[in-house]
């Protein structure tokens, strides 16, 4: 036994200074030889564990994944082992706002990884959140410190949409298909090409210049018969001679296809559309060849169509005798849009139609003056080792090359050292090239899957080239390219029908455009992005639009008369 210090312990009560003494006697039993306190053993901290994860074996900084296949590989890694049984209720693949998506969860390392994947294929286009949930514990029973909420968008499903059948079939139901667009959406009173499939009664004189331009190619194809083509054309053409308002014999790009009178296609445009009467009139030529019967009604047709073509006051539009012809003119709006017609772009047909006016000709001056001397006419670079003779840098939007060439076949076309098939096939390879090139890495451009022109875009519309790529690809870019490139364009259909037809093909064919990289697909149909389809395929299938438009007799003398040979000519 030993005795410890004194210990003093002073109390001050009321002023008065009590010192007590106690003496503290500690016995120590056995091995305890000196006074002392056991102090308890630390506590055991749980390790809390963090999380980070790949996406079919990439991360790409975000919580943001896109493109993905339908059975996407989630691995999510952790940097303690985790409680396998917190994870059940903690990890949720969804669809935002719908049910909960069946998933398998393999764990491995340990427990320290866990491999997520979809029971089944998700649906394509789609995206879901993978949640993980911050009720994941570490197997000491930590938490987890940064939960995630990781956004998972699908891609393409590469599975057939529709029954294969041989590329002549499929040829025939795109064109038929879109041949509805015209047929059963023209116009009930007027006969003719509403803009798109929400206008009402706007109709469009270009746009009905490539419908009329698909009646033959509609007959030969057994569509219709050429008695239905007959009484359609003469319900057009008597609209367009006795009710349409003309401007100097030209017509508006929008009339009210009841009325006849002009809707303005914007303030100071409310008047002649040379541009757009150039198609309406080709158009009409085509029809004109293709209606060639010794019958009443038929002989009546044509010779409508030629008071309409030989009304229309071409030199007029050279704007006081200029050497270039100018795109509108209004009777109170005069020249204000002041807008020359100069190449190269989807004009050339104009100047052609207007050299082979037998009645408002102009003279091969204004073709070269004009139409030649544009910024971007002549070109000569070569871009994906492909030289472009005209346009823009990178040629530009394909409907450059449709418009004009729907009716002029450019096969052993030249004029000026242009060759005029070169310069469509290459301007068409370079928009493919760029396309497969895929600079600005867009999902689901590729060698299947190209095709830039103006089309509708989400929220608007747009004239898209390589030089104004926003993502959106348009189906009638590819396919009214059949003539110049008719194995990329086949790729293309093919893609476009089988692989993503169930989004895209719908009542009057594709669809204006889409796009994969942020998935949308376009409602609309437009006049002039259906009709090039259909007499397109037609030409690379028989030639039979630009047989009938090459061998009209004013074309075959106009076209000469600006410098062009051809075998046809």
């Amino acid at each position: 036994m030993t005795d410890c210090n004194f210990k003093k312990i002073k109390n001050i009560y009321r002023g008065k200074k009590i010192t007590l003494y106690f003496l503290c006697t500690v016995i120590t039993i056995h091995f305890f030889t000196a006074c002392s306190k056991k102090e308890d053993a630390p506590a055991i901290v749980p390790k809390d564990t963090s999380l980070s994860f790949t996406v079919n074996g990439l991360s790409n900084g975000t919580t943001s994944y896109k493109g993905l296949n339908l059975r996407p590989v989630i691995v999510l890694n952790f940097t303690e082992p985790v409680n396998i049984s917190t994870t059940t209720d903690n990890i949720k693949l969804s669809v935002p706002f719908s049910t909960i998506i069946p998933i398998s969860i393999i764990a491995g390392n340990s427990n320290k990884q866990l491999t997520i994947t979809p029971q089944a294929d998700l649906a394509a286009f789609t995206t879901y959140t993978l949640g993980i949930g911050s009720g994941i514990q570490s197997s000491g029973g930590g938490r987890l410190t940064n939960p995630a909420s990781i956004s998972l968008l699908t891609g393409i499903n590469y599975t057939d949409k529709f029954p294969r059948i041989t590329d002549e079939e499929l040829l025939t139901k795109i064109q038929q298909q879109t041949f509805k667009f015209f047929w059963d959406f023209g116009h009930p009173i007027s006969g003719l090409a509403r803009e798109r499939n929400t206008s009402g009664e706007t109709v469009t004189s270009g746009g009905s210049g490539f419908g009329i331009m698909a009646i033959p190619v509609g007959i030969s194809r057994n569509f219709i018969t050429r008695a239905e083509g007959l009484t359609r054309m003469q319900k057009i053409v008597g609209f367009l001679k006795n009710t349409a308002v003309k401007v100097k014999g030209a017509f508006p790009h929008w009339l009210n296809g009841t009325t006849g009178a002009i809707i303005p296609f914007s303030a100071n445009d409310n008047g002649a559309d040379l541009v757009e009467t150039s198609y309406l009139m080709m158009g009409l030529l085509t029809a004109r060849q293709y209606f060639n019967g010794a019958d009443p009604a038929e002989v009546t047709l044509r010779s409508d169509i030629n008071t309409l073509y030989n009304n229309v006051e071409w030199d007029w539009f050279r704007n006081g005798g200029q050497n270039v012809l100018y795109w509108h003119w209004s009777p109170d709006k005069g020249w204000a849009i002041n807008l020359p017609i100069r190449g190269w772009n989807e004009s050339l047909i104009t100047y052609v139609m207007a050299a082979s006016s037998t009645t408002h000709g102009i003279p091969a001056s204004v073709y070269t003056n004009g139409w030649k001397t544009g910024s971007n006419f002549n070109n000569g670079n070569s871009y994906y080792g492909i030289q472009l003779p005209l346009g823009p840098a990178l040629g530009g939007p394909l409907f450059f090359e449709h418009y004009t060439f729907m009716g002029i076949n450019p096969n052993g076309l030249v004029e000026g050292g242009i060759n005029y098939l070169t310069q469509a096939k290459n301007h068409t390879l370079i928009n493919y090239n760029y396309c497969k090139a895929n600079p600005k890495a867009w999902y689901g451009y590729g060698d299947s899957c190209w095709g830039l022109t103006a089309s509708d875009i989400e929220g608007g519309y747009t004239a898209s080239s390589p030089n104004n790529d926003r993502g959106f690809i348009a189906p009638t870019a590819a396919l009214s390219s059949f003539p110049f490139t008719p194995t990329e364009s086949m790729q293309a259909l093919k893609f476009f029908y089988y692989i993503i037809g169930d989004k895209i093909f719908k009542e009057y064919g594709f669809v204006d455009a889409f796009s994969l990289s942020n998935p949308w697909f376009a409602s609309s149909f437009l006049a002039i992005d259906q009709g090039p389809v259909i007499s397109m395929i037609e030409n690379y299938r028989t030639g039979l639009v630009w047989n009938l438009f090459t061998s009209c007799p004013e074309v075959k003398a106009g076209m000469p008369s600006l410098g062009f040979t051809a075998p046809y000519l």
